[in-house]
């Protein structure tokens, strides 16, 4: 029996940096590039096959009490979204058998240079939804949700989930994030079957947005990674959450994302763009206050090139590199921005929004 699984990229468009708080909201999009696992029945042992882990794979066993360990690379995600079907599977009473794990990512390019795309959380939530296949676990769409954040939060404790959630739900999603901290307190003294249903839950919200019709996103890469946690973490430790200006940020996010959640809704273009500009305001309003790189120059040519064309354009995600978005509709010259962009040395992604209906 060989089993398939994948999940797609995503791309923050608005609430970045805010919705690492619970309860504040972001909208996110799922995109049409993926990781897919391959999963094999094995015996004695599992392997996970991954350029990310060099040429050998990486090999896993259950120890005298059923815990799953690997002999390298024992807290990465793959291993932690293992380790917790696993342990659900124990709960379950279902007999455990050994497997294989082949990933392939189209998340990085040939020459494996990421692209900000939300490659830790589309492994998670493949790992996840190919065991659960596997074991026939029959879980829900929103319990496999909650088992990558879980699995996520063991390795990345501030991690908002928000790329989970786009991972798991594809199109286009307003999320808010739940209480990791209260997540993680809990998990460590209860089942995972307890865990799903515990508290720290109660601030999580994920709502499928209507895709609309005369939106289309163009993507550009700076060719500059960035890393996201690293980011949020000096962002945080520069702004406290009881500083007046990241309690002006968080208010503005909020009506910010609200709005333009309302505008996607209505299928509105004009008052989209409107509230992505904010939002782009936002974050600039945030880099100032924290004195921390959001915006780069590249990212600041990106936008400026994208504004002459009258396509709304911001940073995606954290920012400090990576990806830069914009909005267009049938009127807007496309291929003059995309050639802007490489004159700047900014690469466009040929990347659109993935639906789960489109597959």
């Amino acid at each position: 029996m060989t089993i398939q699984a994948s999940a797609p990229g995503k791309l923050f468009i608005a609430g970045e940096y805010a919705v690492v708080e619970p309860g504040q909201h972001a909208v996110l999009v799922a995109v049409d590039r993926f990781i897919t696992i391959t999963l094999t029945p094995s015996t004695d042992t599992g392997r996970i096959h991954s350029a990310e882990y060099g040429r050998l794979p990486v090999e896993w066993r259950r120890d005298e009490t059923g815990q799953v360990v690997a002999q390298d690379h024992p807290y990465d995600y793959v291993m932690s979204a293992l380790s917790t079907v696993e342990r659900l599977r124990e709960e379950r009473g279902i007999a455990p058998s050994y497997f294989d794990l082949h990933i392939e990512s189209e998340l990085d390019d040939a020459e494996g240079q990421k692209f900000g795309l939300g490659s830790s959380a589309a492994v998670v939530v493949a790992t996840i939804a190919a065991i659960n296949s596997f074991y026939d676990l029959g879980l829900s769409t929103m319990d496999r949700f909650k088992l990558a954040m879980l699995a996520t939060i063991a390795v990345s404790p501030r991690a908002s989930g928000g790329d989970l959630a786009s991972s798991t739900y594809g199109g286009w999603i307003n999320y808010s994030s739940p209480n990791r901290e209260t997540l993680r307190e809990y998990a460590a003294s209860h089942t995972v079957t307890e865990s799903l249903s515990g508290p720290g839950w109660d601030e999580c919200e994920i709502e499928v947005i209507p895709a609309p019709s005369n939106i289309r996103l163009l993507v550009g890469w700076t060719g500059s990674p960035a890393s996201t946690s690293a980011l949020v973490g000096s962002v945080k430790k520069a702004s406290p959450k009881d500083s007046p200006d990241y309690g002006t940020f968080l208010s503005r996010a909020a009506d910010t994302v609200k709005k333009l959640t309302d505008a996607l809704k209505a299928d509105d273009f004009a008052a989209s763009g409107q509230q992505l500009n904010e939002m782009r305001q936002c974050l600039l309003f945030l880099q100032e206050s924290s004195g921390i790189v959001i915006e780069t120059d590249t990212l600041t040519a990106l936008c400026e090139i994208a504004g002459r064309f009258d396509a709304p354009a911001k940073p995606a995600g954290a920012g400090g590199g990576d990806c830069g978005i914009a909005f267009a509709n049938a009127d807007t010259d496309v291929t003059a921005i995309w050639q802007e962009w490489e004159q700047a040395g900014i690469r466009p992604l040929d990347l659109a929004v993935y639906s789960k209906g489109d597959a």
